[in-house]
């Protein structure tokens, strides 16, 4: 229980210690938006390699070469762990948004950092506001913002085969033009909710894919590029998952 514990205890003092930063953070953004989004991605990567380090993870990264530095694209991975996010932000190249699910916007100084990173709260119930979730994300895509969504919409247990990729968050990409990164999360769930509440040590592979290149697909290859991505991903995660 010690890690959790240190864990714990770290990100709510992040948290509430950081709050006078976020006032100083949003006068930058009056004058230099950009210098904000730098500034505000630098702090939460390095607590979240912080929190990686206390919790005992030990991250192996692959593919890293199909990170693009130089455009915005769409992240889609698996999605096992409250940890998915905080190891593949640790390591994004530029900033990107995550889409989240709507009770994290319920923790406040939490919601303030989320929203400075333009990370989304999709509210899965409200077809409405999800419509609207993915209109804000493909604005951002094309302002240059990437945006990193779990396609299969929930958490599935460590043990259960992946929930079919949903079509719907592909429009992100479809509607913007954007290249897909398909992301392999291998063990993740190891780290906290396989023996929930202790946290213990553990190794997470994170593997990149090639980026999935809309403009070189056709017709009924768009039609289930969801599809498609699945597989990707799921290749990727079951050739790592004999590394762990």
């Amino acid at each position: 229980m010690i890690r959790t514990i240190f864990v714990l205890l770290t990100a709510v003092l992040f948290l509430i210690l950081t709050l006078p930063v976020l006032l100083i953070e949003w006068i930058i953004g009056k004058f230099a938006p950009r210098a904000k989004d730098k500034s505000c991605l630098a702090m939460v990567q390095w607590v979240f390699k912080v929190l990686l380090f206390l919790a005992g993870t030990k991250v192996t990264l692959k593919g890293t070469e199909n990170l693009p530095k130089d455009r915005s694209v769409l992240y889609v991975g698996n999605h096992k762990s409250y940890f998915d996010i905080i190891i593949n932000y640790a390591y994004m190249p530029g900033l990107t948004g995550f889409i989240s699910k709507k009770e994290m916007f319920k923790v406040p100084s939490l919601r303030l950092w989320m929203l400075n990173l333009k990370c989304l709260f999709l509210d899965r119930d409200d077809l409405k506001q999800s419509l609207k979730i993915i209109l804000t994300a493909i604005e951002y895509i094309k302002s240059g913002i990437s945006i990193f969504i779990f396609p299969e919409g929930t958490r599935t247990g460590y043990d259960d085969p992946f929930l079919p990729f949903k079509a719907g968050s592909f429009k992100i990409a479809t509607k913007s033009g954007c290249d897909i990164i398909p992301v392999a999360i291998n063990n993740s769930a190891s780290v906290f909710e396989k023996q929930f509440p202790r946290m213990k040590k553990s190794h997470v592979i994170v593997e990149y894919g090639t980026p999935i290149v809309l403009s070189e697909l056709d017709k009924d290859q768009l039609k289930c590029v969801h599809e498609i991505a699945q597989q990707r991903v799921q290749e990727m995660y079951d050739r790592n998952q004999e590394l762990i």
